[in-house]
């Protein structure tokens, strides 16, 4: 398609923002205490209204200001550095993990220690808690704790994503949990009322889709936060957000692109611009019996102008992806890069037979992205496979809808997504979503991919602790996903925070899922 005309067919559609919706009150604060007031869960890294971080598949920027993981993300994404654990050690043959643990406390009062991890990961390795993390842990085979200080963690078999995965598993106070029963703990509503970790924040209150407060914890282990509060206000949409930063009443969001766009040359607001280390792709339900045929998939891509979708919709602010990742040296060469080619993709759909599988049927496509950019990207789309003869009909959730409908049993009623899976600095994310053995309740294989050559693949990668020998192995992987397409791969976007001149030290990654990162926000700061 022809620039003029992807341009043509975008006015056509009467492409449009979506007005800002009502904003959120804030919650009354005493004058004189230091408040943040900011959008941690609006956008993609967010996830509002979730409080357990065993079942939460984002919002961890937030959650990790009052929990703590063992191992964490360093800011820029670039390695992984100590967090409840001061340092950690690896055997040589990369089964045994030995965490020494920092002294620190319980938001209650109770000291943290070694029985406290032990806990937290037998929790998160428990399918029956509603752990997303259940089958990610699945090589856990001892957890060992001689002291209070000491955790030593021995695998099964060697994992290369283990530290990565650690690096989201938040520890939880087995003093405050234990009583509850595995199969009630997901529900309790202890998470949203009465929550403890050991952060530099403390939980005040959650006010029903309006807020939540959390207080400076006086007694956190590196120093009492220069800040008194930490406010996450909630909002119906990314402009919503935006307008409360610019009328002053908070001092962080995430922002759509364009919206970053208007706050270029305001000194009284600094932009923060990195790449969201997420594939978005168009996800085949495996189960549907519609995408059976490689030839049907392979259309889809054909029938779909990315490099246009990118130009008019992204500013260019996104790079094309081919298999599950755009990072160099994990991409071969010589892979196709399914180049718009619509009359390609109609014979292929005929090759397939098409007609019979589907043809004009619609095809409900779910998605728990509720921005405008999004909606115009699958309204593009939607123009575009039309044109070939494919009738699919885009449908938005919020995460929780999404989330049940796509993990629960009833697959059929999902054919067709538009997600992201956040592969972040380690391919061995993706595992996750595309393993075989990684199939809901216990894993995150929503597309209910069974591909024998991928799993292979996968299988290879991650048990690869050689960094210079998992390269190759991470590039067959990219090699199998490109021929095979377990799912459709788009392109990796940026990601836009804006915030308020006024804080101090502020720390903000578009990580995947939010992170979590190390933000340390026990020294944010606010001018006053």
């Amino acid at each position: 398609m022809h620039r003029r005309n992807f341009g043509r067919l975008l006015a056509a559609m009467g492409f449009a923002l979506a007005a800002a919706t009502a904003m959120t009150p804030a919650p009354a604060i005493a004058q004189d205490a230091k408040t943040i007031t900011g959008g941690f869960d609006v956008g993609p890294g967010g996830f509002p209204g979730n409080f357990n971080p065993l079942t939460a598949t984002a919002g961890f920027t937030w959650l990790s200001t009052y929990y703590e993981p063992l191992v964490i993300y360093s800011a820029d994404l670039s390695q992984i550095e100590g967090a409840l654990a001061s340092e950690h050690t690896i055997s040589e043959d990369s089964l045994t993990y030995t965490f020494n643990l920092v002294e620190a406390t319980w938001h209650d009062g109770e000291p943290f220690t070694s029985a406290d991890v032990k806990f937290t990961l037998e929790l998160a390795k428990n399918a029956d808690s509603g752990s997303l993390f259940a089958a990610r842990l699945a090589d856990i085979a001892s957890i060992e704790t001689p002291d209070e200080r000491t955790v030593v963690v021995t695998l099964s078999q060697p994992n290369s994503a283990f530290l990565s995965v650690l690096a989201q598993v938040m520890m939880l106070p087995e003093h405050a949990l234990a009583d509850i029963h595995v199969a009630e703990i997901a529900q309790n509503d202890w998470w949203s009322t009465e929550p403890v970790g050991t952060g530099p924040f403390r939980f005040v209150q959650y006010v029903s889709d309006q807020y939540v407060e959390l207080a400076a914890f006086e007694d956190y282990r590196e120093g009492r936060p220069k800040v008194d509060r930490l406010i996450n206000r909630y909002f119906a949409n990314p402009a919503a957000a935006v307008a409360a930063l610019k009328a002053g009443e908070i001092q962080f969001t995430f922002a759509e692109p364009d919206d970053a766009k208007t706050f270029e040359g305001n000194d009284a607001f600094r932009v923060i611009e990195g790449d969201s280390f997420v594939v978005n792709y168009i996800g085949f339900n495996h189960r549907s019996g519609l995408w059976d045929d490689v030839r049907v998939r392979q259309a889809v891509m054909h029938a779909i102008d990315r490099e246009g979708i990118v130009a008019s919709l992204f500013g260019g602010a996104a790079k094309l992806a081919n298999c599950g990742y755009v990072v160099p040296q994990f991409v071969p060469e010589g892979i196709e890069p399914y180049a718009y080619d619509p009359e390609k993709a109609r014979t292929l759909l005929e090759e397939a037979g098409w007609a019979e599988i589907n043809g004009d049927a619609p095809i409900s496509w779910l998605t728990y992205y509720n921005t405008p950019q999004v909606a115009n990207v699958m309204a593009a789309i939607q123009a575009m496979l039309a044109q070939v003869g494919i009738n699919v009909v885009p449908r938005a959730l919020d995460t929780p809808g999404y989330n049940g409908i796509v993990r629960g049993e009833n697959w059929q009623d999902f054919p067709l997504v538009y997600a992201g899976l956040q592969n972040g600095p380690n391919p061995a994310s993706l595992n996750v979503g595309l393993n075989a053995a990684q199939l809901p309740p216990a894993g995150n294989n929503i597309m209910r991919v069974e591909m024998p050559d991928l799993t292979a693949a996968l299988d290879g990668a991650m048990a690869e602790t050689d960094p210079v020998a998992a390269e190759a192995k991470w590039q067959e992987v990219c090699r199998v996903m490109n021929a095979e397409l377990p799912w459709g791969p788009m392109w990796v976007a940026s990601r836009y925070g804006v915030v308020s001149s006024d804080l101090v030290d502020f720390v903000w990654t578009p990580a995947p899922g939010g992170g979590p990162f190390a933000a340390h926000p026990e020294d944010w700061d606010i001018a006053q």
